[in-house]
């Protein structure tokens, strides 16, 4: 029956909230990364690595993102660190004139060309701007473009600028974790679905492949 706390007795941490804010950006675009790929949650990955400016303000947070997105670990660069050039990253941006049409008129045709030369940029908001014209959600389409990636690595762009590069790399290391916490997972739902207390104990019998063995 307390009252709810006054908004101006709660502590202030801009810094904090964009931080936070960031996280998830991160861990939205990694596990689509993942989904694309079709590798499952439980199967532990290598690395993530997230390019970002000012990536010092994301510090201390890896193990958020590593626990999200189930890596082993994080590692946090600055987009200007020389590291960041080798991943070739580029963004390609496609207006949809059908889209955008009605709303500029014959400017629309400035936005096109602006796509097409260069003279486009994403604010740190998010809004993306080409020829001198704000777009809207639904007018353009934003590609990234990773020159150097492999079949061993996915990239996706974060909004406001910078990326991330997961490592989708399967070592029959981490398929062995990743089928034991499967295995684990199914144990759990039969002690659920026998209606067992935790302090039950169990015998268990496992059987399947070779592999599984």
């Amino acid at each position: 029956l307390t009252d709810w706390p006054a908004v101006d007795v709660l502590p202030a941490d801009d810094a904090l909230v964009a931080a936070m804010d960031q996280v998830r950006d991160v861990c939205s675009a990694g596990s689509a990364l993942r989904k694309a790929a079709s590798l499952r949650n439980r199967l532990p990955l290598g690395s993530l690595t997230i390019v970002v400016p000012g990536a010092a303000a994301l510090a201390g947070f890896e193990g958020i993102v590593a626990d999200e997105l189930n890596v082993k670990s994080v590692r946090l660069l600055d987009a200007d660190h020389p590291d960041a050039a080798s991943y070739g990253v580029s963004q390609k941006l496609t207006i949809n004139a059908r889209a955008a049409g009605p709303r500029l008129g014959r400017e629309v045709q400035a936005a096109i060309k602006g796509s097409k030369s260069g003279d486009w940029s994403v604010a740190e908001d998010g809004t993306v701007i080409a020829g001198g014209l704000a777009l809207q959600e639904g007018e353009f389409t934003l590609e990234t473009v990773a020159a150097s990636e492999d079949a061993g690595s996915a990239t996706g762009m974060l909004p406001g600028g910078g990326f991330v590069v997961l490592d989708t790399e399967v070592t029959p290391e981490l398929a062995a974790e990743g089928l034991a916490r499967d295995l684990v997972r199914a144990v759990q739902q039969a002690r659920r679905d026998a209606g067992l207390d935790v302090s039950d104990r169990i015998a268990l019998t496992v059987g399947g492949s070779a592999a599984v063995q």
